[in-house]
């Protein structure tokens, strides 16, 4: 298994480049109470440079993450009584799969036996490039053996607790007390790209890993987690990797928190801090 230590960069944009070229990528995020996720997730999408941007939301929270940011357009979804995605929004799904480049699924979803079902047809999508978090990875780990049915080409981006309720959805074995071992272990029996939070954030597949060396504290708040999934999800649509767009974005992430801690303190830090600093962290690394 091999380090990596250097962070990779995005390529200069040529002169003639047109929105098409970075990315038509679609966030599938939201429900009752929980518009915040999916508006911060697809605005740091978008200070990621992604050149579209579509949120799929409940039909209801519409108004509201729409006013959020009125750079990203928005996909309404049929929902169920108590404001989440529900299993009828599935034939409008895989019509944004025809019609995005990447997708990512999970910020503010809830959980229920129809965001299962969703998640299960996403997984069985061949060559699909597919971003799963927070409670997208809930749903996923209650999906018995879905390793086995998994043909989408995956990121999973858990933190500490969801990565032991993937871990044990999956496997007999204890979860191996070192977090490098934990999320090199599941990449390896999963053949997915792990992204582990937490100080040090854990990057791997079946060849590399990188951990990181950005962030702080401070960045331990309400909504961070979904800037980072719209941050891969932009680097993926402008054509980088798997495991180069984790890296690039993990960095880029905590760069953009440790920033806006330099200005603000860590304190005082909330996660529009994070987005609004995206851009000074991205120039550093150019």
């Amino acid at each position: 298994m091999q380090k990596i230590e250097v962070v990779p960069k995005l390529e200069t944009r040529a002169s003639e480049a047109h929105k098409g070229d970075f990315g038509k990528v679609c966030i599938i995020a939201g429900s009752f109470g929980m518009s915040g996720a999916a508006a911060l997730s697809g605005r740091s999408a978008l200070r990621s440079g992604a050149g579209l941007v579509r949120v799929a939301t409940p039909k209801s929270i519409i108004p509201i993450v729409a006013s959020i940011e009125p750079s990203f357009t928005t996909i309404p979804l049929s929902e169920d009584t108590k404001g989440r995605i529900s299993a009828k929004a599935i034939n409008t799904i895989l019509e944004i799969i025809n019609d995005n480049d990447i997708l990512a699924i999970g910020p503010g979803l809830g959980t229920s036996r129809d965001l299962r079902s969703i998640i299960e047809v996403l997984i069985e999508q061949e060559n699909l490039k597919l971003v799963i978090d927070a409670d997208g990875l809930n749903n996923l780990a209650a999906i018995k053996n879905w390793s086995e049915k998994l043909k989408a080409n995956l990121i999973l981006t858990p933190h500490p607790g969801e990565m032991k309720r993937l871990w044990s959805g999956l496997f007999r074995e204890p979860l191996p007390n070192e977090r490098l071992d934990q999320a090199i272990q599941f990449a390896q029996k999963t053949n997915t790209t792990i992204v582990l939070k937490g100080a040090g954030t854990i990057v791997t597949d079946n060849e590399k890993y990188y951990i990181n060396t950005t962030g702080n504290p401070g960045m331990a708040t309400a909504g961070s987690g979904d800037v980072l999934t719209g941050v891969i999800t932009a680097l993926l649509g402008q054509k980088m990797s798997n495991f180069d767009a984790a890296v690039l974005g993990v960095y880029i992430h905590g760069l953009a928190g440790d920033i806006a801690a330099e200005k603000l303190g860590q304190i005082s830090m909330i996660t529009t801090d994070i987005i609004e600093n995206l851009s000074f962290a991205f120039k550093n690394t150019q």
